[in-house]
Parts: structure tokens; sequence; C-alpha cells
């Protein structure tokens, strides 16, 4: 067995290109008149609201419907643009429509003043006319005419519009469909009843027009506390503040979703107390665990630092085994594992556990769970491992994360933190149903954890994805249980037999954690290793649903070391511009070949924005890795986004290539005869990181990633100590992940140092 290999090396970069490419239509379509005027028509009728609307003192808000899922590049420019910069500064939200369609389509919302929407109207109306002039439309060999420096324009003169902006204002309209005003947010496709929209709260999140929910609301007359906020955007109304928003003024609201989840236990079997014992605990890595209660009677109670977060008058009403047992029987998984399920023994050992209840069984405020979530990371940042298996009855909703799931979104960005999640589960009465996850499975930077049978088939109770219709959630899978092979644990009444994902995110929290506490890895390589290892040489089909990337092995060695004929390898870095690219990969040849077949893992965790609805990642790292040509990377998979030549969809991107995705997974195609591959003249393998952001303000500046890259030599030859060599001929430095030198480091860390002072006044040890 060969060691996965850490490699450091220096990376290149290279500053984005300034030419945002011409002011061209796509080919064989065209513009016309009827399409100009409609749409001019359409914000005629938002200029007409908001010239009407008095009852807030804000700019105004405008939707821009689109044809397709829209790419950056080719959103609105000259449209809705304000203060000489173009219109994607002033996007405040994002959401789909017909969004579980396989044709969804970008709503994008914007704030700008009401002068602006007059300037864009008046711009229309001189579009119209100047089209009515060259006979009714222009296509895309027309407007190039136009635009070409040597030819003059004489008609923008005569109505007062330059060629440039004439150009801008046609390409914007080619891809847009109509204008409207918001109607008072989203909550995806989850009906309620008037009778619980009635009686419940709500949790609205506004849009971001730098004005403070509370101050907007007191201009309704709305008092809210600031103790029933979750920032400064986002409030929790009763059912009477909620209906009197919606009444007066439902285009404020971005998000709208009910503040109580239901928070189901169904337990699979009865238990029986017996003599278990354990040792005492030492220095072993830390797991935080946010759950139901925990019984602190439990054999393994030492390992567990227990604190009760949940709010005393909830407790007083909820005394029932029900709300310790959970909570006791994920952690007793961290704990202690392997000596419940020995056929289950990862090689991980024991785990230290700080637990923290924050909920009880049924009914929960979100509201509350999400103030305790952010109270207790923030102030336990040493544990780097956070287990969460509590999860919502509710499917989650297509155009907008839940606020838990951003909130994990969030601390994951700001404390360098690594939430392992349940995929949720499906009721009894559910089995036959297609259930999508519920929160905070929904979570983009969070490991997402579904569960399979012993036979690696998707469990019964399985919940399915993706998240805003194209992020992979699940990320992973692992055994979680069932009726007819359980996962034994142990709560309040003992050993018991127990099914769901609650059960397998444990076991995926204890590699994690090794990886990290023992391992000393990052949790960008961590999370890659993982995924690497469970999507292995089998690409992902339709299960990917319930699967994610695949299953991951049981046993940590199978993460950490690969058989002889296989070669892996992990790098980490920081993207800083906008290209970030090493081309001195040593891969070894043999006659003038490479006879490897290859698969590349990518992981990185951005800033995200629920505010922006669908489009929530402000980060996108664009990823090639393969053989060096004589034109750069020949990537493993497809990937044309970076070409000159060919045109790519950005819904194709996003289903093909994982754009804005924040894992990005590349692999050869599995075939029965692997022949060995040309070297086009080249020496090395190379990777490119391309960076792109949403926005102009740069928040990707600084971003983590690691890159695992698995190779296995197609005659089954083990080169692992001619890829070293050449990798030190080639500028690299690696280091061998060994498992037994890193447990050996670790535990010498936490010995305590006695130094004794001799009659002659020197220091022995």
């Amino acid at each position: 067995m060969n060691n996965v290999l850490q490699l450091k090396g220096e990376f290149q970069s290279k500053a984005a290109p300034k030419n945002r490419g011409p002011l061209t239509l796509p080919a064989g379509s065209k513009v016309t008149k009827l399409e100009v005027t409609a749409l001019r028509d359409d914000l005629n009728k938002v200029i007409k609201f908001w010239k009407n609307e008095k009852r807030v003192a804000i700019n105004a808000l405008v939707e821009v419907h689109y044809n397709t899922v829209i790419a950056k590049s080719n959103r609105i420019r000259r449209l809705l643009a304000e203060n000489g910069t173009d219109s994607s500064n002033t996007i405040v939200g994002a959401r789909f429509e017909d969004a579980n369609t396989r044709h969804p389509k970008h709503v994008i919302t914007h704030y700008v003043s009401r002068a602006t929407l007059q300037k864009t109207s008046n711009e229309l109306l001189q579009c119209a006319q100047i089209l009515g002039e060259i006979g009714g439309s222009i296509d895309s060999d027309g407007l190039k005419r136009i635009v070409n420096p040597k030819n003059a324009f004489p008609l923008g003169r005569k109505f007062n519009l330059g060629k440039t902006v004439f150009a801008q204002i046609l390409r914007d309209v080619h891809y847009v469909r109509c204008f409207s005003v918001p109607q008072g947010g989203y909550e995806g496709d989850t009906q309620y009843s008037e009778e619980k929209e009635n009686k419940n709260s709500r949790l609205i999140t506004f849009y971001d027009i730098k004005q403070d929910a509370r101050d907007l609301l007191r201009q309704l007359g709305i008092d809210v506390l600031k103790a029933e906020t979750i920032d400064r955007i986002t409030v929790r109304l009763n059912a009477d503040q909620y209906h009197q928003l919606m009444n007066e003024a439902p285009y404020l609201v971005a998000i709208k979703m009910p503040d109580m989840s239901q928070l189901i236990y169904e337990p699979h079997g009865e238990g029986s107390r017996d003599t278990r014992r354990i040792p005492s605990p030492g220095n072993e890595p830390i797991v935080g665990v946010i759950d139901f209660g925990f019984d602190s009677s439990v054999y393994f109670s030492d390992w567990v630092d227990y604190h009760d977060e949940v709010d005393p008058e909830i407790r007083a009403g909820h005394e029932s085994i029900k709300d310790f047992a959970h909570g006791t029987e994920v952690t007793s998984l961290i704990v202690d594992g392997p000596s419940l399920n020995p056929e289950l023994d990862d090689g991980c050992g024991r785990f230290r556990v700080c637990h923290f209840a924050v909920a009880v069984d049924g009914k929960n405020s979100i509201f509350t769970m999400y103030r305790k979530i952010q109270s207790i990371v923030k102030n336990n940042q040493n544990i780097k491992v956070w287990n969460l298996s509590l999860g919502s009855e509710d499917p989650i909703f297509s155009n907008a994360i839940s606020s838990v799931a951003s909130l994990l979104d969030e601390l994951q960005h700001k404390y360098d933190v690594l939430f392992v999640v349940a995929g949720t589960n499906k009721k009894r009465s559910e089995k036959e149903m297609i259930k999508p996850i519920g929160s905070p499975a929904d979570s983009i930077n969070s490991v997402v954890i579904n569960a399979v049978t012993k036979l690696g088939k998707s469990a019964s109770y399985t919940r399915v994805g993706p998240v805003l219709s194209f992020f992979r959630k699940p990320d992973i899978a692992y055994f979680g249980g069932d009726d007819e092979e359980p996962m034994w644990v142990y709560g309040p009444n003992g050993i018991t037999p127990e099914g769901g994902t609650s059960f397998a995110a444990p076991w995926i929290a204890r590699k994690l954690a090794y990886l990290i506490g023992i391992m000393g890895l990052t949790r960008e390589t961590a999370k890659a290793l993982l995924i690497d290892a469970a999507a292995g040489w089998q690409p992902s089909g339709k299960d990917g649903k319930k699967i994610g990337y695949g299953i991951v092995p049981r046993r940590i060695e199978d993460i950490l070391k690969t058989p002889d004929d296989e070669i892996r390898f992990v790098f980490h870095g920081i993207v800083n511009d906008f290209e970030t690219y090493n081309y001195r990969i040593p891969v070894p040849m043999n006659k003038n070949k490479y006879q490897y077949t290859a698969r590349a893992t990518l992981c990185y965790f951005p800033e995200c924005q629920r505010s922006q609805g669908v489009d929530y990642t402000d980060t996108e790292l664009d990823f090639y890795f393969g053989r060096m040509d004589g034109k750069g990377v020949r990537s493993l998979e497809k990937n044309e986004q970076d070409s000159e030549e060919a045109f790519t969809f950005e819904g194709d991107a996003r289903k093909l290539n994982r754009k804005w995705d924040n894992v990005k997974h590349l692999s050869d195609v599995p075939k029965s005869i692997f022949i060995p591959r040309s070297t086009f003249g080249q020496r090395f393998w190379g990777f490119k990181i391309r960076k792109i952001e949403r926005s102009n303000t740069q928040k990707g500046k600084g971003l983590h990633f690691s890159v695992v890259v698995t190779l296995r030599e197609m005659e089954g030859k083990n080169r692992i100590d001619e890829f070293k060599q050449r990798c030190q001929a080639s500028g690299w430095d690696f280091t061998e992940l060994n498992m037994k030198r890193m447990i050996d480091v670790y535990q010498a860390a936490d010995v305590d140092i006695d130094f004794v002072e001799d009659v002659h006044g020197d220091a022995d040890v």
C-alpha cells in the first residue's frame, strides 16, 4: 500500500483580462422593434407603480425576467445601470421561475433610483425608433456592422443615442423577457395551510437595500424588538405583523419562511442496559455535537462535556426520554461507535465530545435554534468538526437556502470549522415518496450525509437533492442502519437498534476529526479526500441525488493509503488573482506515454449570501486538471468555459461542470481497456483554477482550496518512488501522510515535560 503524498510547491497567478468581449448578438439571432417596445411597456408599468407608491421611503425594486438560466456575462449591463457602472452593482436577489422543470429561467431583482427607471425607458424608446428606421429589426451581422469603428452611425446623432449604448441595449434586450415589480418573496414549493399562516410566526428576509428591516417596518407602523432580529435584514414577525407587511408592502420581502420546524425522532427499537466499560479519556480530538439532550448516566459520560442550551421554559414541558435519546445515541457513535458495531470499526479510535442541546422532540423555533448555534460555534472555535444530526420534516425550498443552513455556511466561511450534517429522513408512512431533503441539509459548505444499507443501496428513508436546482447534495453516503441490519447505538435505555441519516453522519464526523485532528490536514483537504475516496473510479449516475459522489470507505486506511498501482497526492493553495496554476506536475512516463487513468477533486468554502436566492455562492472556482499540450491543460473532462472559440450555456455549465458549486470532481470514464496516452511532446501534467466573482467586491480573494489527485497505473505497476524522485527534480516538496508517525506526533505533543535542575544548575529533561 502507498501512503498519500502531500505536495508543496509554488503556484503561478495571472490577472483577469480587461476586455469584456464585443457587443454582439449570438449568431443567427435578431432583436425587433416590437420586442423593445414590449419591454418598455413593461418598464413603464413598473415606473407607474413606484410613482404611486409612497408608504415606504425607498428607491425602486424591479425584477428582470430572463429567457433562460443566465450567465453573469450575459446579464443586462446598460439597462438599469446607475452612476456610470453596469447593472451588476444593483442586483439584490435572484430566483428561478419553473425551478423544478428541465428549463428553469432566471429572475433577478435590482434596486435602482426612480430616475434610472425613467432613463432606461427613454433609451428603450430611442432604440425602438432607430430600429423603426432600419426596417424594424437587426440581426447579429447587422449589429457587427454598426459597432465597427470604421462605420458611421448617423441615426445615433438623430436620436441622441451613441452606437455603443445602442448595441448594449440590443444585447440586453435579446436575453430579457419582461420587467415586473416583486410580488412578496418566495418560499419554494411547500404550501402552508391558511390555518398555519394565521397562527405561526414567520422569518422574513428583506431585500438588502441598505436599510435595516426594523427601520422599514417602523415606516409601516410595525415595531419589532431588536431581540427578534437574526441580522440586519432578517426578522421574526408574529402572524399579525406578517399579514400587515404583506398587505402593505409585499415588494420588500425577498424570502419568507415559517419559524416553527418539526424535528421528528422515530425510534426503531427498544434498548437494553449492559455492563459496558470504557477507559478514561486522554487527549483525543474533540467533536462538537449540536442535537437533542444528553443522558449523563450512560457508560461513556466521562468522554462528554454536556451543555444544555434549551430554553428552560421549553425544557420544563418536555421531560420525555425522546428528548435525550437521539442526542445520546448520536454521541455514542462518535465516542465509541466501533465498540458498539465491531463490523464497522473504522480504525479511528475514540473521540471526546462537546455536546450542546438546542432542541426538544417535536416543534422547535428556527429563530431560537439559529441564535443558539451561532453563539455555540462562536464561543467554541477550538472545535473544528461539528456533527448536526437534526433536520426538518419539511422539504427545502426551490429558490432559497434555509436560514439555519445559511448560518452554517457563514460560520464555516468565517471560523475555519466544518459541519457534518445528516441528510434528514422520510417517515415510515412516506416510504414510497420521493421527498427532497430538509433543512439544514441544504447547507452548501457542509458535508451532507445520506444513508445506505450494507449492500450499498439507498436506505428506505432516504430523501433526495439537489439544492437550488443544481447544487449537489448530499455530498456522500454511509451506512446508517435499517430494520433488517440496524445500527447499534447507546441511549438512555442502553444499547438500541436504530436507523437513519442521523447515525450515518457521526461516522463521517469521526473520519474528518481524524484527518484534521490527528493527521493535521486542512478542512479543505479532509473534505476533498473523503469525496475523492467515495467517488472512486465509478461515475456517479442516477443515484447521485441520493448518495452524492458515492459511499465512503469503511476504514480510514482506505482514504489515507492506496493500492500499489495507485498514486494519490494532495496540495493546498490560496486563490488571489483570476488564474492560479502550476503546469509542472511530474507524472511518470513509460516509453514516452502516460499509462494512467486519473481523477481529481477540488474543494473550497466560499462566502455565501442568502439574500441572493439561487445565486447563493459568491465565488466560483473553475477547475481544469490533466495532461499538458501545446495550448495548455487538456482537462480530464470537457470544459469549454475558458474557450474563446466555443460557447457554453449557463445551464449546461452548472450541470456538466458544476459551475458555482464548491466541489469539482473530474474523472476519466471507466473503460474495459485503456490505451496509453500521448504526452503531446510535454513532460508534465498541470492544473488551472479560474476565479469568477458574482459581484465586483472580490470576496474570493484569499480563498483557500485543496485538490486531491488519484492516478492508477494501467499495467498495475507501482511507480510512486519514481513520482517522488520527479517531484524533487521539479521543485515540489512532499511529505508522506504516515498514519503511525502522525499518531505518535499527536500523542507526543500532549506529553507534559518536566525540567529538573541538577546541582550544577543545568536543566535535565
